[in-house]
């Protein structure tokens, strides 16, 4: 993974990553997104930070129809070829956003932003209380991100805030007569690279 520094954007840095291989993740769903939503009908979805797009095409596979987004423009085109290869091209809308200047618009019945981490100043939680204003009534907000120190914090060589689920709800504010919490934990997870394991923070709400 290459280094960031303070003259480098966080696009640069995301396309200069993604460029460093042909694949970065496995093309696989995350395995919390496809426990976590098995039970809801499918609707609209926001996919926040969609990389290679496993995600946003599995849910286009169930039926939903997705807008997903992401900072890199490289991850963005293999999402788009990984879509169009499984034939759901049609149901997903790729776009291009830094979350921390720009967001998609309108409402939807499920919005997932999976590990909204970055070594550069990023807003995570402005961007995760504005993804919650994107959801639709009688919609679910599902947050996953890294607990502990990652692997890869001594590759960037920079410090990462990583809260608790706790945490993350606590940032949310969410009033108790518009939200329900459904989900907040920790989950821990075998990990494929050297390391072990790590853990993850899970926090899902319904709005009323």
């Amino acid at each position: 993974m290459s280094e960031g520094t303070d003259e480098t954007t966080g696009r640069e840095y995301w396309d200069a990553r993604y460029s460093e291989s042909e694949r970065v993740w496995s093309g696989d769903p995350n395995a919390v997104l496809v426990d976590e939503t098995a039970g809801l009908e499918p609707g609209t979805a926001l996919d926040l930070g969609c990389g290679e797009g496993a995600d946003a095409v599995w849910l286009a596979r169930q039926g939903w129809r997705v807008v997903a987004a992401d900072i890199s423009a490289v991850a963005l085109e293999r999402a788009r070829r990984h879509a169009a290869e499984a034939g759901v091209g049609d149901r997903i809308d790729f776009q291009r956003h830094d979350l921390a200047t720009s967001f998609p618009e309108g409402g939807f019945d499920l919005v997932a932003a999976f590990f909204l981490h970055s070594w550069n100043d990023l807003p995570r939680e402005a961007i995760l209380r504005t993804a919650a204003s994107r959801v639709a009534p009688g919609g679910t907000l599902l947050i996953v991100g890294h607990v502990g120190e990652p692997m890869w914090v001594e590759e960037i060589g920079a410090y990462v805030e990583l809260p608790t689920s706790a945490q993350v709800l606590e940032s949310l504010e969410p009033a108790a007569q518009e939200w329900e919490v459904l989900v907040s934990r920790e989950r821990t997870r075998a990990h494929a690279g050297p390391g072990g394991h790590t853990a993850d923070s899970v926090v899902e709400l319904r709005r009323r």
